[in-house]
Parts: structure tokens; sequence; C-alpha cells
């Protein structure tokens, strides 16, 4: 755990009591503080209290004796309206702030020769796989790190503070916006496109978030292969930039090359990040490494060595020519544009709870679809869109990962059955790694070989 300094003695509000919010007020206590905790779920506020925690109704509490309210990124700040306890902070000329907040302060009361170094990676897709790339590059050089933040560990309950560590944090705009202060080392923007936009008051205030990452960053690294990551980049002086469009760039990756400072590094080997995707992602792993010091070898024999994460373009199984393909966590059309574009041909199991546009941008990849096998609410909506693309209507992951092998295994050919729903996951699973294990389970279920890890 991080002890959180700076309220000693002081009353602060704690509303939402998940994981990062339980994990906030366990770092407050450890810091002195005097933590008041509420939640609109009872369950919630009888594990707090049995933790020992002040729970009290925030609604009819004396908000003028609050030094801070410590709001859940899951409760809205601004939009599509703020959260009834954000309007009583702030009648109250209380600060609202968050755990990556409190994660940055507890860093700014050490002494400067005490501070660790702190990498930060938002954006749209990709974070989560850059975030852990970036933690097993640095592990691979003998370094000590932490891993968390919106990725796994809560940042709060990562260990203590320690001047010879990194932190490698992976935060999500809802954090952003409840920061102030946070100033990594390293912060890194992988790209942006329309997502939460009902939070942040649409497109403009969704990147306004992202870009809160750089306010007081050391080294900023910006992907430009869209209009809003230029529009970023050219507003800053001394941002470094990632292409894989062939931009000019000061890091520019592709299938299979990656080019910076000079060296150029052939990728292929890295069995774990196939795609153009995943050379953006170990462009910025490969320049945040450097930039902590690392050499350029140890860098590289990092990216080579990466396992791969869950869910995220991971092979979970083979089944004769057959490869099975989860990539569960491509929960909008622009994560699963990554992985169609990764493979000429693909058995794709697609569905779940549309989000806006549906697969509509992904129309000059259906080519690359020999078979589509839809699930969940999207169906309908999926297979008109696909049109003369090959499609059926599976409903659900079991019937879909059996009528896509026997496909595929009809080809005689190496083939590709791909999960990349371009939806979320809401209608039949509680979150993409449910639906992720889902598909696992059920190519396992046929026969399939599993594929080895690490």
């Amino acid at each position: 755990m991080i002890p959180v300094p700076g309220f000693e003695g002081r009353r602060v509000a704690v509303f939402g009591l998940g994981r990062s919010g339980l994990t906030a007020a366990r770092a407050l206590k450890a810091g002195g503080a005097l933590p008041v905790l509420w939640d609109d779920s009872v369950s919630s506020r009888m594990q707090a209290e049995a933790e020992g925690f002040a729970v009290e109704d925030l609604t009819s509490a004396d908000w003028s004796g609050f030094a801070a309210l410590v709001l859940s990124p899951g409760a809205p700040l601004t939009h599509p309206k703020p959260h009834w306890t954000v309007g009583k902070a702030k009648a109250a000329g209380v600060e609202v702030i968050g755990d990556i907040e409190l994660f940055a302060r507890a860093i700014a009361a050490l002494p400067e020769a005490e501070r660790p170094k702190v990498v930060a990676i938002t954006g749209t897709n990709g974070k989560s796989t850059t975030t852990a790339l970036i933690g097993w590059v640095l592990k691979q050089a003998g370094m000590t790190v932490h891993v968390g933040g919106n990725i796994g560990i809560g940042v709060l309950a990562l260990p203590a503070l320690t001047r010879d560590a990194v932190y490698v944090i992976e935060v999500s705009s809802y954090q952003l916006d409840l920061t102030t202060s946070f100033a990594p080392d390293v912060a890194i923007l992988t790209n942006i496109s329309p997502d939460h936009l009902d939070r942040h008051g649409g497109m403009e205030g969704y990147v306004a978030a992202k870009a809160r990452i750089f306010a007081h960053a050391g080294l900023s690294l910006v992907g430009v292969d869209e209009e809003w990551g230029r529009r970023i980049a050219a507003g800053m002086a001394d941002a470094r930039t990632v292409s894989t469009s062939g931009a000019p760039a000061d890091i520019g990756a592709s299938d299979g090359r990656l080019t910076a400072a000079g060296e150029t590094i052939d990728l292929l080997a890295a069995r774990s990040l196939p795609g153009r995707h995943n050379a953006q992602n170990a462009a910025f792993a490969y320049a945040a490494a450097r930039a902590l010091g690392v050499p350029h070898d140890a860098a590289v024999q990092g990216l080579m060595t990466f396992p791969g994460l869950a869910h995220r373009m991971e092979e979970v199984g083979r089944l004769g020519r057959v490869r099975f393909i989860n990539d569960s966590k491509a929960t909008n059309a622009d994560a699963a544009r990554q992985a169609l574009s990764s493979y000429e041909r693909s058995f794709w199991i697609a569905g779940g709870r549309a989000k806006a546009g549906g697969i509509d941008d992904l129309e000059d990849l259906f080519p690359r679809v020999v078979e589509a096998f839809l699930i969940g609410e999207a169906a309908g909506p999926f297979a008109a869109r696909l049109g003369d693309t090959p499609h059926r209507i599976s409903g659900d992951m079991a019937s879909a990962v059996k009528a896509a092998a026997e496909a595929a295994a009809a080809t005689g050919r190496e083939e590709v059955v791909l999960l990349s729903p371009a939806a979320a996951s809401f209608d039949q699973y509680p979150d993409f790694e449910a639906r992720g294990e889902a598909f696992r389970a059920a190519v396992l279920n046929l026969g399939a070989t599993p594929s080895v890890h690490g």
C-alpha cells in the first residue's frame, strides 16, 4: 500500500467503494487522514464498516468539514450531469480528486531524490497491452517495477514508494479528469477514437481528458495516427511522436519493423506482438525503456520475449490447422480493426452490445472475413451491415465457436478463428474477461490443444 500524506487528522469524503474507493480509503487512513465513506450499495457499506471505516450518509453530512472528496471514477464528474456528491463538494468549496491524484501527491511529498519513476499510459485502445509490455521490458532489464492503475491492481494498493522503483500506471479518461498535479516521468497517449462520449460531453471533452496526462509530464510520447493525436502533439513544444502510418514522426512502426533514433528493430521474432497496432505498442515501450536508461539490446530482448496479455490477440489453442485467437478486449470497432487487419483471412466471431456506429467503420475489412459468426444483441444489426459478406447468426459463444471451427477446418488450410467482438460484453457477460474465458472454454471443449504462454 502507498500511504497518502497531506490530510493528517482531517476528514476526507470517499464516495464509491469499489476497488479504487476502498483502496483510497485505506491509503488515506494509513497516511493519517480520517476517511468518511459512502456508497449507494448496502453491501459495500457493510464491507467498509467491517474494515473499521467511518461510514456516513454523505447526503446529509456537513461538507464544510471535509478537506476533499475522493470520487470513484465510475461516478460522473461533469456529464451527463455531475454526481450529487460533486455538487455538494463544490458548494462547500471542497476539492474533488481521485486515486491517481492521491498517488501523485504521495510522490510529491517525498524529497526529490527519494521519488520513484512513473510511466503513465492512456489511450482509447492499446493502453493495457502497452502498460503490460513496458512493465515486462523494464523487469527483464532488472529494474524494480510495479504495474497497476486501471489495469490489475489499483494504484494505491501497489507497494510503498521507493526511490529505486518504477511505477507503470494505466490511467483512464475518468481518472485523468480527477487529477490536478499528476506528473509522470514518461506520459504516453496511444491513440484516440470516439469512446465514453456521454461521460465527457462529446469528443472535445474526451480528448481534453486524455490530454491531461501531459499537463506536468517529463517526456511526452504521442500517437499521431489520427487527427486528434496530431492536434495534441502540434500544441506541445517537446512531444515525441509515434506513427504506424508512414507519416513523419520521431518513431516509426509498422508490421515487422520499428525505427527509432537511428535504430531499426525487427519485430517479426516478437511472437506476441503481431500487427501494426502491436508495432505501435512496441514503439512506445521501447521509447519509454530507453528514456529510463535501459540499453538498446536489453529493450529489444524484452520486446522479443513478451508473453502477451489475456484477451488481447491471445492465441488460446489449436485444433488441426486452425488457430483460435481471443481478442475479447476489442469492445469497439476501432479495437476490432486492429485484430482484423492482422490476418489476411479469418473466421470472425463478433457481437454483443453494440456501441455507436456498430461495425460501419470496418466495411473495408469485410473482404478479409471468410465468414462471420454473430452473437448477442448486435447479431441482427451486424448481420444487416455485413450484407453480402458470408455470415450466420449463432447467438451464443459455444455455438459460434463450434460453427466457426467446423467451417475453418473444412477449408483444409491454415486458418484463424478470431473472437474480436467490436461490441461491449454486458448483454451476455459481466465483462470482457468473462467473455474471453467463455471463448477459451468453448475452444478447449472442442478438443483443441491449449497454447502455452510465457
